[in-house]
Parts: C-alpha cells; structure tokens; sequence
C-alpha cells in the first residue's frame, strides 16, 4: 500500500522558487532538503511551458510530482514528455491577430527578443515560446487601451492574468484550477502555496498554508483575509531566500504537531 502523502507543496517559480534576476534556485535549498527529508512533494506551477519546466523539475529532484504550466492551463504529468500539441495556443494566437500593436507576445517575438526581455539564454528562450495553451506578451499602452483589449478578448473567451513581468492570455484555468486536479489525484493531508504576484493569489488562498513571497519588482499583493485568520504570511526576504525560510518554517511546524 502506498503509503499516504502528508504535505504536497505548491510552488510559483520566478520571483519565487527561482531569483527574479538570474533565475538561480541556490538560495532556496534549505527548504528544499527539508522537504525531501519529510517525504513531502513539491509541484512547481508557472507561466512556464512544459518544455522549459521539465529540466528545472528534474534538477530540483521533483521529476516524480506534477508539474503546473502556462498559469494553470495544461499539467505536466510525471513520465509524460512535453508535449507539442499547439491546438489551443494556434486558436488563441488567430483571435489576437489583429490585435493592438501595444501588445506583443512571444509569438511576435524571435528568440533573441524573447531572451532579451527575459534574462533568460537563447536555448532557454526557444523553450518558452514552445507554446501551447498561452500567451505572455508586453503591454506598452495606457491602461484605459488596455482595458478596452482585455474587455474585447474577453468577449472571445480569452482571459488576461498579470503576472510579476508579462500579461498572460489563455482561454482560461488558473494555477488553483490545475492545483484542485492535482489535489483530489494525490490526496495529500496538507497543502502549502507559495507565490509572489497576483497571478498565484487564487492558489495561495486554496492552501491549508499560503505564502506571499516578497518581491519588490512585482505588482504588490493587497492584503489577504487569511493573513488576520493566521494562514497566510509574508515573507521578509525575498525570491528562493523567502521561500527557503517560510518553507523550513512551515515544515518545523507541521513536524512539531
């Protein structure tokens, strides 16, 4: 008999799991040897592709969990390849093809430009525009044009989520979606999420335990009902420092009762 899983962690990965700047993940270690001690799992949830989460789940040693990509709208299931099914992301790309130059995905982008904006290596780059179910781009205009856009994808069923760099566009399903499907698979006895932009708060709020990791560069997190109720906190340092000691912390508790 398998036995049952007791802590399933639910994580966002830049400014988060992974440094805003230069993406390294060293910081958060403490926390992740933590984890590993106790059995617990760790399912990495990003705007991210498939394609760019299967390396980094592998080299964190989470290649056995779930993985969450492009915000929520796909589940990157362990032993499945990343898949190159682009049905929903070619749909989407078509209604946005007349869309307003102030916006510009990675669609409209090369590589090059992609990596530009990103921080991220150019082969690195390549990974994040194998797209399929999103689209993350840059919005250069004012925000009365941008709710005018948003207001006239919506009315193609197309949904915006600001994350802490790119608007994100998808035909909807959120990182708590895709974590509500994990969750009734793995049945685990408790669930932690932690994330910094607004992006991650419906995740953070599905927890047992929510975590706002600090990021001064992202959209700032209003506060939360559950930081009075005692079951969100934040975090005073920031990206995978922030996350190594709410982690830690979280685990210490939950060993201790």
């Amino acid at each position: 008999m398998v036995p049952p899983l007791s802590l399933l962690v639910f994580s966002d990965l830049d400014g988060t799991l992974l440094d805003h700047r230069d993406y390294s993940w060293d910081a958060a270690r403490p926390g992740l040897d933590a984890l590993r001690q106790m059995g617990a799992g760790l399912v990495l949830a990003s705007s991210k592709t498939a394609a760019e989460i299967a390396p980094l789940r592998a080299a964190m040693g989470a290649s056995d969990w779930p993985a969450i990509v492009e915000n929520g709208a796909g589940i990157l299931w362990p032993g499945d390849a990343a898949g190159n099914d682009r049905d929903q992301y070619d749909r989407l790309r078509a209604v946005l093809h007349d869309a307003p130059r102030e916006f510009t995905g990675f669609g409209d982008m090369t590589a090059e430009q992609i990596s530009r904006h990103t921080g991220l290596p150019v082969e690195a780059a390549t990974r994040a525009a194998n797209r399929q179910f999103s689209e993350p781009g840059l919005w250069t205009g004012s925000e009365a044009d941008l709710d005018a856009f948003l207001n006239a994808i919506a009315r193609q069923g197309i949904h915006a989520r600001r994350g802490g760099r790119f608007l994100t566009l998808s035909f909807g399903r959120t990182k708590a979606d895709a974590m509500a499907e994990v969750t009734a698979r793995l049945r685990p006895a408790r669930t932690i999420a932690l994330g910094d932009a607004p992006n991650d708060v419906e995740m953070i709020e599905a927890a047992d335990r929510g975590v706002i990791i600090r990021n001064p560069d992202a959209p700032p997190i209003p506060p939360l009902p559950g930081e009075a109720q005692g079951t969100i906190h934040r975090t005073t340092r920031s990206g995978p420092a922030g996350w190594s000691d709410a982690i830690t912390r979280l685990v210490d508790e939950i060993s201790r009762h």
